[in-house]
């Protein structure tokens, strides 16, 4: 990484020659100003396409063999990655161990600003040392702008430890070199609030975690369809869920549904497959760990 006296030539650090005015307008054309310029967002995603796919299919993989995703990040870009790990367990039954966040300051900087923590390249390297990252994992570094000590200082520790590395940010390659295995940059343009990475950039990135995640969790048979069949059934919403997925799928009436749930210790997967199979749960639970929890898999499982 360069160091930067001033990031002041930076893309997101550049004035918005759209929002020049931006003060005087009317609150009708300040949304319309958002939505002109977030346009920008679905164009940044579909230039990265290739750079995001290849992440899905390294981690997926790397998952495969016992790894973990950790995303790292200052600020925003923190909390973005934080979120986005948060939201797996829920959605695709994932243990928490997983999919893990890590932002400059701790648990602390979620809530409150802490931005001035990631000027440490030091806490970085010691963050992926606290989380012993090994061989077998992925890292993905986020930093908007591409500068953040604190993801540097991980990015370049993970690699050490022979880690698979991702580097987000919203950088062209000539501005900021970043040291990864893989280099997704989403170039969102100029932000409308001069510097406020939190607006296009962070949009971009929230849409780049949301495709990773998903797409490593279809690829690791979480997924039938585009039903999630390995919803964890925490609380009423969910459990509506898995009963209509249930349903929905199998024909089932609503009082069936539910019985199956049950008889199958409320999880889909393992329901859908004794319904289709004609199995018991423990016959079902043996198909389904044989094919690594692939449900389309263990249906095509004749050896019964």
């Amino acid at each position: 990484m360069k160091n930067l006296k001033s990031r002041g030539h930076l893309l997101t650090e550049q004035s918005n020659p759209e929002s020049e005015n931006l003060d005087r307008l009317t609150s009708l054309e300040i949304v319309e100003l958002f939505n002109r310029e977030d346009v920008k967002t679905i164009a940044a995603i579909a230039e990265a396409r290739i750079p995001l796919a290849k992440t899905i299919d390294v981690t997926t993989e790397a998952i495969g063999r016992g790894g973990r995703l950790f995303y790292v990040g200052a600020g925003t870009s923190g909390r973005l990655g934080v979120l986005d790990a948060a939201e797996c367990p829920p959605t695709f039954c994932t243990p928490p161990e997983l999919v893990q966040g890590i932002i400059a300051g701790g648990a602390a900087a979620l809530v409150r600003s802490s931005e001035d923590l990631e000027d440490s390249q030091e806490d970085g390297e010691r963050a992926i040392a606290h989380h012993r990252i090994t061989e077998l994992d992925v890292v993905i570094g986020i930093a908007a702008g591409g500068t953040t000590p604190f993801v540097h200082g991980a990015l370049q520790a993970a690699k050490e430890r022979g880690a698979n590395t991702v580097a987000i940010s919203c950088v062209p390659v000539e501005q900021v070199s970043i040291n990864a295995d893989i280099d997704i940059r989403l170039l969102v343009g100029a932000e409308i609030l001069t510097g406020s990475t939190r607006l296009k950039a962070g949009t971009a990135t929230k849409m780049a975690l949301n495709i990773i995640s998903t797409g490593v969790m279809v690829r690791l048979g979480k997924v039938y369809g585009n039903r999630m069949i390995d919803v964890a059934v925490t609380n009423n919403k969910l459990r509506d869920r898995a009963l209509r997925i249930i349903g929905d799928l199998t024909e089932l009436d609503h009082s069936e549904a539910e019985k199956l749930l049950q008889l199958s210790g409320q999880r889909v997967k393992l329901a859908l497959l004794m319904q289709w199979m004609g199995v018991d749960a423990d016959t079902g639970e043996h198909l389904l760990d044989k094919h690594r929890g692939n449900l389309r898999a263990a249906l095509q499982d004749r050896e019964l």
